[in-house]
């Protein structure tokens, strides 16, 4: 499938996604049409997302060489991929973490002074969170 007819796709994807929310925003504001317009937005988007990934997958077949090419290139990818999330997801837990942590620390601090030490063990062991997550992301970088 050539460049041109994924750009397309891609657009008629993103396309599909924002028309629907558009005209929810136009129009009069009800509860009933804002419920129509996600409705419609969700099956736009899946329906859309379903048939681009048909379209991108369904192909031409492959020749055993290109296929083992391929696959050590698809592995090299999903590695970044992994290390990427790992990296991410390890640090929006470490910040949802941190927020909730932080919060009643301080409120324990404003009434009773004494709880600072072990108020800020809790919000250093949220953040180390992130740093097991950087660490594996490395970790991972390094076996590929």
């Amino acid at each position: 499938m050539s460049l041109t007819v994924k750009l397309l796709l891609v657009a008629a994807l993103v396309l599909g996604i924002i028309i629907p929310f558009g005209y929810y925003l136009i129009g009069e504001k009800n509860k009933k049409r804002y419920k129509r317009a996600l409705g419609a937005n969700v099956l736009f988007y899946f329906g859309s997302f379903a048939i681009a990934a048909i379209m991108l997958f369904a192909g031409d077949p492959v020749q055993a060489a290109d296929t083992a090419e391929k696959a050590a290139g698809m592995a090299t990818g999903l590695g970044y991929i992994a290390a990427a999330l790992s990296t991410g997801m390890s640090c929006v837990g470490g910040g949802v973490a941190v927020a909730s942590a932080a919060s009643a620390a301080l409120g324990a601090i404003s009434e009773d002074s004494s709880v600072l030490g072990k108020s800020l063990i809790f919000v250093g062991l949220a953040e180390g969170v992130c740093l097991y997550g950087l660490i594996i992301s490395f970790m991972i970088l390094g076996k590929l």
